[in-house]
């Protein structure tokens, strides 16, 4: 019997499959663990990748340097496309505006200095609703800017939508923002709070945002208001002194200066922080108004001057 034949034998079978099998697992051992190694080869290697977008992406739209994040949920931004839409009567406007007012805050605060004030949805709901509820006119007063930096965005939406904004904003400029009841203390931005800031950020909206007209001064002083009461606005954002008392007297001035179907804006209202906002807003609606209340949305309240 040739030694071919001899292997080929049930005999000789029995006897080498031992054999054969610890060989089968030593190749099968040796090919897990190649299997493994080229897993974890993988495995680290999607980790770092990971790491790089994460820091990448909170290097561009997390809180350091603004205080406050600019990621968006998918249950806040959907709930404001909703409020949006009800108070426009436009779904797909709605959602279009967002959007645009999403992309351009990230590139405001990117280019300009400082910040804008307040979150994402509050932000976005302001700039992406104002134009879709059709101010009589093109004049806008801010009270309250901060930077400056909302009403830039704020002339670029509404040149989105075919206006030329003309600009007025009222602000004590005091290095610092202020607000009765807190402790002034530097901005996140680490940006002084004054009117170069300003002036330099409404420079990114162009030739709208350089004539803008701002007077320095607090709202209430019968000089800033003179200065400022020449005209009827399309426009009023009301986001200066928070307490309910300084609330009631914007708003009253508001009645005065609001052009019929005028817009006005009333920052953070509803926010459980500011509870002087809705207290002002609810005891002003009991009084003789021209003011409609039309709704509201990310803890901004909207009007209309009859």
């Amino acid at each position: 019997m040739n030694s071919r034949s001899l292997l080929r034998s049930p005999v000789s079978r029995r006897l080498l499959r031992p054999v054969a099998d610890l060989i089968d697992q030593r190749i099968d051992r040796r090919v897990e663990r190649q299997v493994e190694r080229q897993v974890e080869r993988q495995v680290r290697s999607a980790a770092r990748e990971t790491t790089t977008h994460r820091l990448t992406h909170e290097l561009l739209l997390g809180s350091t340097g603004r205080g406050l994040s600019r990621v968006v949920a998918d249950g806040p931004l959907k709930r404001l496309h909703a409020e949006v839409a009800e108070l426009s009567g436009d779904r797909d406007a709605a959602v279009r505006n967002v959007a645009t007012a999403y992309r351009l805050l990230v590139a405001l605060e990117s280019l300009g200095v400082g910040r804008v004030a307040g979150g994402t949805m509050n932000i976005c709901g302001k700039l992406g609703t104002i134009p879709l509820l059709d101010p009589p006119n093109d004049e806008i007063l801010e009270i309250g800017t901060l930077y400056g930096m909302f009403s830039t965005g704020l002339i670029r939406m509404m040149e989105r939508d075919g206006r030329s904004p003309n600009l007025t904003i009222v602000d004590p400029f005091a290095g610092v923002q202020l607000q009765p009841g807190t402790n002034p203390r530097p901005d996140p931005t680490g940006t002084p709070v004054d009117e170069h800031a300003v002036r330099t950020n409404l420079a990114l909206a162009g030739p709208a945002g350089a004539a803008a007209r701002i007077r320095r001064g607090f709202s209430e002083d019968p000089e800033t208001r003179a200065a400022v009461s020449d005209r009827g606005y399309g426009v009023i954002v009301v986001d200066g002194d928070h307490s309910a008392k300084g609330v009631r007297l914007d708003l009253q001035w508001a009645e005065e200066i609001a052009a019929p179907g005028a817009i006005v804006v009333l920052d953070d209202y509803g926010d459980p922080g500011w509870p002087g906002i809705k207290e002002a807003l609810d005891d002003h609606m009991k009084d003789g108004t021209r003011l409609t209340y039309l709704g509201k949305a990310a803890h901004s309240a909207y009007l209309r001057a009859t």
